[in-house]
């Protein structure tokens, strides 16, 4: 018998603060949000992304209420961090150069929770969808 529940949605640093600045395809993070039973993470290495805008453009005070801001409304910050799960993301960037070391954690993390990964970044990760390597929804 097949899972009932919905694959969680890992959400890189793109679909979050297009979130979070009301940017198009932050609906879309919104509405996964907004409904029942589907969980929405972000990888520590794409918070620090997150969390590295928001200071750079807004300040330290800012950074941290929108960090507040995203679990508040259920994201779950994950961490992971084990051998087996940064090894796969490391072969994820030497086999795809040109997607970012943090999205590279993302897509770990899809990976392991059999989940989805939900960025902004079609140029980057078109491939990997494409390939196999994870399954990717793009908001815009």
């Amino acid at each position: 018998m097949s899972d009932p529940r919905p694959k969680p949605y890992v959400a890189d640093a793109g679909a979050l603060i297009a979130y979070l600045r009301q940017e198009a395809g932050g609906g879309t993070v919104l509405a996964l949000l907004e409904s029942d039973g589907v969980d929405v993470y972000a990888h520590g290495a794409n918070l620090a992304e997150v969390f590295y805008d928001f200071r750079r453009s807004d300040g330290e005070a800012e950074a941290q209420r929108v960090m507040r801001d995203l679990e508040a409304v259920g994201i779950a910050f994950r961490e992971d961090f084990g051998r087996l799960f940064w090894e796969d993301a490391a072969r994820i960037k030497a086999d795809y150069r040109r997607v970012s070391l943090a999205d590279c954690f993302g897509l770990a993390l899809a990976r392991s929770a059999g989940g989805v990964f939900l960025s902004t970044d079609h140029h980057e990760l078109e491939a990997i969808h494409a390939a196999g390597v994870c399954t990717v929804e793009f908001i815009r």
